[in-house]
């Protein structure tokens, strides 16, 4: 039987997106089988193309994490033939995605209005600092601001230490809701050919995540940092082993888990305010310092695993190259290796999710060279000559 293709293969993307968020929603199409068209000029390129010697080749590491799979061609918005061209490849794609600030593609005239023009019935997204309307939609933002913003800074950290931000982690969330919600856009298109305009603040998405919080200030009660604490788990956290650097993520989630932990390290306890799960909650500082002054003894690895085989939930908290050595990982594809000509195989993260009947998903190519795909987008797609193209070069509008 002939594989059936990948989930979102005839699925063409106009992408527009820069920076991080909104690339990472593009890449994460793209692994599942969409054509993702990158366009940017060799003036205003992609702030994270920036000349940096990773993995053999003069090119930013972050850059690649979020445009692997990629096609790309070169125009400069600034000229009109280069909208123009822009709306040529709209009209035969399915999916306009920018993450610009709002008002920036109504000025480049690649607004929602002027896309459905060219394509009737697009999908554009948009994702952007704090959306499209609203008194705020005007500000600019990065990821530890949206974290500022959506009140996630502020419930992360310590009790008596100020709140820690999220960076990359924003991004990506906000990367993963706005290829959720560009699916649904899709799939309501499917029922009513109509056009959609997906309006999504990053904002907005690290608000969604703190709605435990939110429900306890509606009850007048104020939410506090509780570093690695857990309110019903205890002990519950990461400690300190033997080995200089090497840390037990642990929780304890039963009287159980707690007598097989206490088993499993050898351990007497006599004090009766650790007896109990309640009583382990409300002396948590105390139990801690307690179980911290046995894993600081233990070898990392082997305790994890002794303590797995108990029904303990124990991990060592693994490093870059622990999770690069994984044999699981790699077994199942999350870890892959690619390569290009002139430039070494390395590892990349591929697709989470695998599909009992689709084509492979994932990373098929690395980071294309800007421009790299014009070729194929301008000859193939858009049926312009060699001349044509030249002379656009030579007048600047493909730059």
């Amino acid at each position: 039987m002939k594989p059936t293709r990948a989930p979102l293969a005839g699925v063409r993307i106009a992408d527009f997106t820069i920076h991080a968020a909104g690339p990472f929603c593009t890449h994460l199409l793209s692994q599942l089988g969409a054509e993702c068209i990158k366009i940017e000029s060799r003036t205003r390129p992609d702030a994270f193309r920036k000349p940096h010697a990773v993995y053999g080749r003069m090119q930013a590491a972050t850059f690649d994490q979020v445009s692997a799979n990629k096609l790309s061609v070169r125009l400069n918005l600034k000229q009109p033939e280069a909208v123009a061209l822009a709306k040529r490849i709209v009209a035969v794609s399915d999916v306009a995605a920018e993450s610009f600030r709002p008002g920036v593609m109504k000025r480049l005239g690649l607004d929602f209005e002027a896309l459905r023009e060219a394509r009737p019935d697009v999908v554009l997204l948009s994702l952007s600092s704090c959306g499209q309307s609203g008194p705020d939609s005007h500000f600019a933002g990065y990821a530890p601001l949206f974290g500022a913003w959506g009140g996630l800074g502020w419930m992360t950290g310590y009790a008596d230490g100020p709140p820690v931000e999220m960076r990359h982690v924003m991004d990506h969330s906000a990367g993963m809701h706005a290829a959720l919600a560009t699916l649904a856009a899709l799939h309501q298109r499917r029922r009513t050919g109509r056009a959609q305009h997906v309006d999504l603040a990053a904002r907005e998405v690290a608000s969604a995540m703190i709605g435990d919080a939110l429900v306890q200030a509606s009850a007048g009660q104020q939410p506090t940092r509780c570093g690695n604490a857990d309110p019903a788990m205890a002990p519950h956290g990461i400690y300190a082993t033997a080995e200089p650097d090497r840390w037990l993520t642990l929780a304890v989630r039963s009287d159980a888990d707690w007598d097989a932990l206490r088993r499993v390290l050898g351990q007497h306890v006599t004090d009766p305010r650790f007896d109990t799960a309640d009583g382990r909650r409300r002396h948590r500082q105390e139990l801690d310092g307690v179980v911290s002054g046995w894993l600081s003894r233990c070898d990392a690895d082997e305790t994890a695993s002794r303590l797995q085989q108990a029904g303990v939930c124990a991990h060592v908290s693994w490093n870059m190259q622990d999770i690069a050595d994984d044999a699981h990982l790699r077994s199942r594809g999350a870890l892959a290796e690619v390569s290009a000509p002139d430039i070494p195989a390395r590892l990349a993260v591929g697709a989470p999710a695998r599909f009992s009947v689709s084509g492979e998903v994932g990373i098929r190519r690395l980071t294309p060279a800007l421009g790299q795909d014009e070729d194929y987008v301008y000859g193939e797609l858009l049926g312009l000559s060699s001349a044509q193209r030249a002379e656009l070069e030579e007048r600047e509008v493909i730059l």
